[in-house]
């Protein structure tokens, strides 16, 4: 055991020093407080109700707090049968968020460089520049939690995968069958699906490789071994993925419902919702310089010498409100009209930072183009290259189009930019890649010489951005133009001081890239100096990995801490829920546990206030119905229908004065109730139909059903009693109970959202059919008499899916422990006979 710890010993240390730089960059969190993220407020909010129920030892599968009701697969599901729920609740538990994500980035990246076969402090370095790539930072500042977590899985995975392919075949699988099981119970599809395209390139290039040297047989052996650890991760995640798969057919990525009068595309995203956050194609000099777009928007704050500072304290403004109304511009705030003036300059409606994969990495990685003659190489740079491309979406369509029309699955995500995470692990693999070359390498002339060249071309670079940067980029927005018209009238029409402001902006802009371009060169100067050192024998291996790794985390460190820093994080109770405003305090007497509340004050669309409060008609998700998308698209783009609140039982409306924007409420005494018996019924013939006639009708008395269930009505037992009546009687959100009362056969409707894939309807404890009515609502013909009837959730997807997880998680547990003792015994010597 000593011998163990012993040959282990600078691992443990490499351990401890990432603890240290975890502790370092993220003291507040080690101190109780948390990340006061916007998006975790949002998606905290589309849980209130979850969590009422998870505070009572309760899982609920259905929410009714947001959109009128939904799954709650994509807000929060337990899936307890997984055995990565529980690994990841151990170390969350340990280590709590973000803590926990850096140290996962950290660690599995290390893993990846020594699986490389490179020296200790060298897979150091490489973790690091990984780790603290700033997409990666910006993601946990922002709360992308489960993008941020599938990311951190990406080196592991990819190690395991090179280990199968090296020959390690059980401990390869097994690892890529762990991993594999935690990026997918990250459950961020999108991310696992981008780093497909990196797996299918190196799988392809072992191919070619494989055939070339024929050794196909051991190829494919390699792959049996990692399709068997596909099969266990994919049997692990059976529940998430059938639940997913299954819900995802109604939602905005499903198929249309609509053939005319629609804003949905036919199947999937639409192209221009898909393309809104796309990578400017000169953008990616954010690689080498951070701040050549300008930054993020609103994360510059510009000083007393800024040139629009000047503009104003020049129009004889006192100088500190002179800096308010500079920065308050370039924020690029869309609410004041002055996107297209804000210090960032590209085509996003705004963004959280830029894409920096590190001045010395980026340096590192031409050289690396340069010497490195691993196959590895090739592969990098496709993944590199196709990452790219695609990342340009709507800038530059022309490879995004032909992925987006016929590549599967390719149109269901959003925010193409993201594919930049792949390309974000690839840069520092080759950049690492190159001085384990040069460290290997016999010819120190030769690597002499491509070492200057890589300072030619990275140096010569920098040197144009910092002299003449306006030869490279524009640093003008798209949208100044319309930026200083607004400004213009906010100016009382003074045209020539909005003018002077717009050509500040632009120096402001020169400037920031400037001040970062001149920082990138200094880290390349520095880090050429090193290597040119090691490759003249003045620094040995040791000091040559120390200092990378040194000028990488100090590299990244300064960037990183612009967009992640003791001023986003709050004390805890701060930050996790907003304060009720006073109509919130009115509403809450209301003991009725089912009505809906809508606010015009708020985006429908992208509600975080509400839902803490009521079960609110709006909300903040993208994986909500596609129904509900096709309503509101219908119905509350031009005017609201209030025929349709009636329907879903909106009780409430809130209302902000237009001058004051002082907030009141008034009851809606039309809304229909939890459901109701209808007078009559009219058939449509299709969605469109059906959509048509919702546009205007008494939902009170009448309800819209397409004609592909009329086979489920009786209409011959149909009769009208005035006196009926039907009520809810207890309510939780995956099992609703109703009482009705009738002396006739009549057709009740209930303001809950339909959804086929898991509601029951029982009468009397008889499994009985119900229907869709009012385009979106659920409704049955319930018979005469005095009856109990109930919708209970149940969906298959998640309960026999939870099955197969935990036979999943036993193989698992059983692969990883069979791996262990395989490996164990090739390194235990056999005892000689006595």
């Amino acid at each position: 055991m000593s011998n163990w710890f012993k040959r282990n010993g600078i691992h443990f240390a490499i351990g401890g020093i990432f603890l240290v730089i975890c502790f370092l960059y993220l003291t507040p969190a080690f101190q109780g407080k948390v990340l006061g993220q916007g998006d975790v407020l949002g998606a905290k909010s589309t849980t209130t109700e979850i969590d009422a129920y998870k505070a009572k030892d309760t899982t609920i599968l259905w929410t009714n707090q947001i959109f009128g009701g939904m799954p709650a697969f994509q807000l929060w599901a337990p899936y307890k049968a997984n055995i990565t729920t529980h690994v990841i609740h151990v170390i969350d538990t340990i280590f709590p968020n973000p803590i926990d994500t850096l140290l996962l980035f950290l660690f599995g990246t290390y893993f990846l460089f020594i699986v490389l076969k490179l020296n200790p402090w060298l897979a150091a370095a490489g973790a690091v520049a990984f780790t603290f790539s700033s997409y990666n930072i910006i993601l946990l500042a922002a709360g992308h939690s489960n993008q941020a977590f599938a990311i951190s899985y990406f080196a592991p995975l990819l190690g395991g995968i090179l280990l199968a392919i090296r020959g390690q075949r059980i401990l390869g699988a097994a690892i890529t069958a762990l991993f594999l099981s935690l990026e997918i119970r990250a459950n961020h599809v999108q991310m696992t699906y981008y780093l497909m395209f990196a797996i299918i390139i190196l799988a392809c290039i072992e191919l070619y490789h494989a055939i070339k040297n024929k050794t196909l047989n051991e190829y494919l052996k390699s792959l049996a071994y990692l399709g068997g650890a596909i099969a266990i991760a994919l049997l692990v995640n059976a529940s998430i993925l059938w639940s997913t798969y299954d819900y995802g057919k109604d939602t905005i990525r499903g198929q249309s419902n609509l053939k005319q009068n629609t804003a949905e595309p036919s199947t999937g995203l639409a192209k221009d919702y898909a393309y809104q956050w796309s990578q400017g194609v000169t953008e990616c000099f954010t690689f080498l310089v951070p701040n050549a777009y300008g930054g993020g928007s609103g994360t510059e704050h510009l000083d007393q010498n800024s040139a629009t500072v000047k503009v104003f304290t020049d129009a004889q403004q006192p100088e500190d409100r002179a800096i308010g109304i500079a920065n308050q511009i370039a924020s690029g705030s869309e609410q004041i009209g002055m996107h297209g003036l804000g210090t960032y300059w590209g085509n996003k409606s705004f963004t959280s930072g830029p894409f920096y994969f590190g001045a010395v990495i980026c340096f590192l990685f031409v050289f690396g183009l340069l010497i490195v003659k691993s196959r590895l190489k090739w592969w990098i740079l496709a993944t590199v290259l196709l990452t790219m491309l695609l990342s340009f979406g709507g800038n530059w369509p022309y490879l995004s189009d032909l992925f987006f029309n016929y590549f599967p699955l390719y149109n269901k995500f959003r925010v193409v930019e993201s594919i930049l995470a792949v390309a974000g692990l690839c840069f520092p693999i080759l950049a690492l890649l190159a001085l384990k070359e040069m460290i290997d390498a016999p010819d120190r002339k030769e690597i002499t010489k491509k070492l200057k060249l890589s300072l030619y071309i990275v140096g010569g670079l920098l040197l144009v951005l910092i002299v003449v940067p306006e030869l490279l980029l524009s640093f003008r927005s798209t949208g100044q133009a319309d930026s200083v018209a607004n400004l213009t009238q906010s100016l009382q029409n003074d045209a020539k001081l909005a003018q002077a402001v717009s050509a500040a902006i632009v120096q402001d802009r020169i400037s920031l890239e400037k001040a970062d371009a001149v920082r990138s060169l200094i880290f390349v100067v520095v880090a050429f100096g090193l290597l040119f050192a090691f490759v003249n024998k003045k620094v040995n291996v040791t000091i040559l990995s120390l200092g990378v790794l040194v000028l990488v985390l100090v590299d990244m460190w300064q960037i990183d801490k612009r967009y992640l820093n003791a001023d986003n994080f709050a004390d805890k109770q701060e930050s996790i829920t907003p304060q009720p405003r006073e109509v919130d305090q009115f509403i809450a007497r209301d003991t009725d546990p089912d009505f809906k509340v809508f606010d015009t004050s708020a985006p429908l669309l992208y509600d975080t206030h509400n839902p803490f409060f009521h079960k609110s008609f709006g909300g903040y998700s993208a994986a909500r119905l596609k129904r509900y998308q096709e309503i509101v698209d219908n119905q509350f783009t031009k005017s609201v229908n209030h025929d349709v609140l009636d329907m879903m039982n909106v009780k409430y409306i809130i209302t902000a004065d237009p001058k004051t924007q002082n907030l009141t409420m008034q009851a809606n005494n039309t809304a229909c109730g939890h459901a109701w018996f209808i007078q009559k019924v009219k058939f449509a013939k299709d969605a469109d139909e059906e959509m048509q006639a919702i546009s205007s009708f008494n939902p009170k008395e009448e309800a819209i059903i397409d004609q592909q269930y009329k086979p489920m009505i009786d209409q011959k037992e149909a009769y009208l009693d005035t006196n009926a009546t039907i009520k809810l009687v207890n309510y939780n959100p995956d099992h609703m109970t109703y009482e009705s009362s009738s002396a006739g056969s009549q057709i009740a409707v209930f303001s809950e959202v339909y959804y086929n894939r898991g509601w029951k309807m029982y009468i009397d404890g008889k499994e009985t059919p119900y229907f869709r009515a009012d385009y979106i609502l659920r409704a049955a013909q319930i018979p005469l008499g005095n009856h109990k009837i109930e919708f209970i959730f149940h969906p298959t997807s998640y309960y026999t899916g939870e099955t197969l997880s935990m036979v999943g998680s036993i193989l698992l547990v059983l692969s990883l422990g069979f791996a262990g003792y395989v490996e164990n015994k090739k390194k235990t010597p056999p005892t000689k006979a006595a």
